[in-house]
């Protein structure tokens, strides 16, 4: 058994207990596990893997009492072992299961086996992760980015609706799903992780000393550890706005503490100033820098309000180059 770091990801022997690098608590390393062909509480059959994160692996499974298949993901032993971080999954996995949107992968069910498996149960999404897009293509058309905005900010305008806040909005977390009409819509995942408001800012930190969320994707708030509600999310929007547009985010630092204090001392950058070949109306650089204030109260109110201010302000726009590849940023699951 190894031990990973969940913010840097580094890895360390079963002995080491916190990151030379940030000092984070380790989690041990669910990568090591893979339970391809097993069958769990003799219903879900695991064909394989999909992913691994340093705190869950996801697999593709199939329910034998449906047929259907579904991505089952299994909890590292790290957490099942913490008594506050299940009791705060098990109230968050609540409400993942009343999340019921097309913009939304809800969570069927949570699942803790006898034997002290951990897992939660999901529908299986066929389709591309937006990071995966991003990095295929360098940058997305404004056409399709301006569809992704639009289908994000229903499925958080649903979820904030009844008081849910997702915390962990990032470009990994999207997937880009065909469904039986054959349209593409942009899905939110791990809604699971998500979180209610009114909580406060202390369940920044499990008892296990994890981070909840992405450093490069969370809001001001979120990196004091404040008390969260619907606008941190649109924050995270803007900045998955930005990195579709551009492949890159309104943020510079060689480090994630840089970027950190970027996003708490500074200001973003323009779209024009990280891609000069972009021929966007100015207006679209004063929609994102609204909607990345670091003063929530001067952000948008909701996410729909920033969808809709940001449409309002490129139905006629078009790009001018073709998108290159950048360099991989990583695993494209994380937890």
């Amino acid at each position: 058994m190894t031990n990973r770091c969940p913010i840097c990801r580094t890895q360390y022997g079963e002995d080491a207990r916190f990151c030379s690098r940030d000092g984070s608590r380790l989690v041990a390393d669910a990568r090591a596990t893979d339970l391809a062909g097993q069958t769990l509480d003799e219903r879900y059959e695991i064909q394989r893997k999909l992913g691994a994160g340093g705190m869950s692996v996801v697999y593709l499974g199939t329910d034998l009492r449906t047929g259907a298949e579904c991505a089952i993901k299994v909890l590292s032993p790290s957490l099942t072992r913490d008594r506050k971080a299940m009791t705060r999954l098990r109230r968050e996995a609540g409400f993942g299961m009343r999340l019921e949107h097309p913009n939304i992968c809800n969570i069927i069910e949570l699942v803790e086996s006898g034997n002290g498996t951990v897992y939660i149960v999901m529908p299986f999404l066929v389709g591309e992760l937006l990071v995966e897009r991003i990095h295929r293509q360098g940058f997305m058309a404004l056409d399709r980015a301006v569809q992704v905005v639009q289908d994000v900010a229903r499925g958080l305008e649903a979820a904030h609706a009844l008081g849910i806040v997702h915390r962990d909005l990032k470009p990994e977390n999207i997937m880009l799903s065909t469904g039986d009409d054959r349209r593409e819509r942009a899905v939110i995942l791990d809604f699971g992780l998500a979180k209610d408001p009114y909580s406060g800012g202390a369940d920044k930190l499990t008892a296990t000393g994890i981070i909840l969320g992405t450093p490069e994707f969370m809001s001001p708030e979120q990196l004091r550890g404040k008390p969260l509600d619907g606008r941190s999310d649109i924050y995270a929007l803007a900045l998955v706005t930005f990195e579709m547009l551009t492949g890159q985010l309104p943020f510079e630092g060689e480090t994630q503490q840089e970027m950190m204090m970027a996003r708490l001392n500074g200001a973003p950058r323009t779209l024009r100033q990280v891609r000069p070949s972009l021929r966007l109306p100015a207006a679209v650089d004063m929609v994102l820098e609204k909607a990345l204030r670091r003063d929530p109260n001067e952000r948008y109110a909701t996410a729909m309000d920033f969808a809709d201010a940001f449409i309002a302000v490129v139905p006629d726009a078009r790009l001018t180059n073709t998108p290159s590849s950048p360099p991989p940023r990583g695993s494209a699951i994380r937890s």
